[in-house]
């Protein structure tokens, strides 16, 4: 599906469903904008937007497969970028899923290619529909408010990816150890995925050498700053959870371990007690004659000498603190 809007500034308005067969004429005045949205498209559309624009064969073979990465590529007349929105669903075996935009970016228009309904593409949209704020200030800043809209969807995951870490913390010395374990796996995997995602958007909208790596109005840039704080913030906080799991893991783990050692002192300690019994009636029970065998409080002099070796063992484990 083909979208089109178009920002008329000689009349302050705006038009919708645009003939593309006129896009010399609609390209013509450098204050217009024209943004064209394509969702779910097939090869020949797709193909059919390369060619209007002549855009560059492997700028659209990154369209038509999934970038890991997020990317900016400059061409002659435009900047391609590759940025993505995440997707957070807790109960899902994949908890964060990633979906993948594709933008054109020109002195006047913008193009944005998408397989996935991406919920600030359609507000937007919605938006261009009745009025020209996001359309009358360049198509840097037609940019900005898509990208921003993307990571202003990050914050509630990362709120809610924070209070995951509380919980954890709160109930993994009481839970089984293969499940907090498999818990705290999971939710590393999905902090790993979302700086995955970050890290490299951060250094698209990064200033290099006190400017942007694509042109940017100078009464935008304050936005663009806005939009690199943010990016900042959410990768500090990746970093944080990530310190945090990790510290919460190594104290788990450390628990596990001193309660491993516990029962292996205690077994330890029954297996000392227990050993010179062991010797005691070994010596007893062999099959021979043995003095006194024959009288009747034999029997009761070995178990009380075998209750005095153990009381007298307990007593020096006590006297050592190790019971």
């Amino acid at each position: 599906m083909i979208k089109t809007y178009f920002y008329n500034h000689s009349e302050q308005r705006m038009e919708h469903d645009v003939n593309l067969e006129e896009l010399d004429k609609l390209l013509q005045s450098p204050d217009d904008l024209l943004w064209i949205d394509l969702y779910d498209v097939g090869g020949d559309e797709l193909q059919y937007i390369a060619k209007l624009f002549n855009f560059h064969p492997l700028a659209i073979e990154d369209c038509l497969h999934i970038s890991p990465r997020a990317k900016v590529d400059r061409y002659d007349d435009y900047y391609f970028f590759v940025v993505h929105a995440l997707r957070y669903n807790e109960e899902s075996d994949d908890e964060i899923t990633t979906s993948e935009l594709n933008i054109f970016l020109g002195p006047n228009y913008l193009v944005t290619i998408h397989r996935h309904r991406l919920q600030p593409i359609g507000r937007l949209a919605a938006i261009c529909l009745k009025s020209v704020d996001y359309m009358n200030k360049g198509a840097d800043y037609l940019l900005y408010s898509i990208v921003d809209g993307i990571t202003d969807e990050y914050f509630p995951i990362m709120d809610r990816l924070s209070i995951r870490v509380d919980e954890l913390e709160d109930e993994m010395f009481g839970q089984d150890l293969e499940e907090i374990i498999d818990e705290f796996l999971a939710l590393k995997r999905t902090l790993i995925l979302i700086r995955r995602v970050i890290l490299p958007q951060r250094r698209i909208f990064a200033i290099t050498n006190g400017q942007f790596q694509f042109p940017v109005q100078e009464e935008n840039i304050p936005y663009f700053i806005d939009l690199m704080d943010h990016l900042e913030r959410l990768t500090d906080s990746t970093e944080t959870f990530r310190d945090l799991v990790n510290g919460a893991l190594e104290t788990y783990s450390s628990f596990a371990t001193a309660k491993t050692n516990e029962i292996m002192r205690l077994l330890t300690i029954i297996s000392t007690i227990v050993l010179p019994l062991s010797f005691v009636t070994g010596i007893f029970g062999m099959n021979v004659v043995i003095p006194y065998a024959e009288t009747a409080w034999s029997l009761w002099v070995i178990l009380g000498g075998m209750l005095l070796m153990t009381l007298g063992m307990i007593f020096w484990f006590k006297r050592k603190g190790w019971i």
